[in-house]
């Protein structure tokens, strides 16, 4: 599904414009983008939360060039969907 997809649902269901719609989530998106570059999480109870995971330093190896490089540490955005999400997504896959 792509974002186009799900303004068009949105609309569709709450008969809201889509235009309005597509408004709404582009600043949702916003928003939860500029809240992990300030370093804050994002919690969204039902659903799941954006966090920023830590990533230590590390040696990385270019197998073409036989090189060693450092990995320098660097955070990373991460989703981890809610416990109830999580489960239902699982028993839907398993059936179909």
């Amino acid at each position: 599904m792509t974002k186009a997809d799900i303004v068009n649902e949105i609309a569709e269901k709450t008969g809201i414009e889509r235009n309005d719609v597509q408004t709404t989530i582009e600043a949702f998106m916003k928003t939860v983008k500029g809240s992990l570059e300030k370093g804050e999480n994002v919690y969204l109870r039902g659903f799941g939360s954006f966090v920023i995971k830590k990533r230590a330093k590390k040696t990385g190896r270019n197998i073409l060039k036989n090189t060693t490089i450092v990995i320098p540490a660097h955070n990373i955005p991460s989703f981890k969907p809610a416990k109830t999400f999580a489960e239902g997504v699982k028993k839907k896959v398993a059936v179909d």
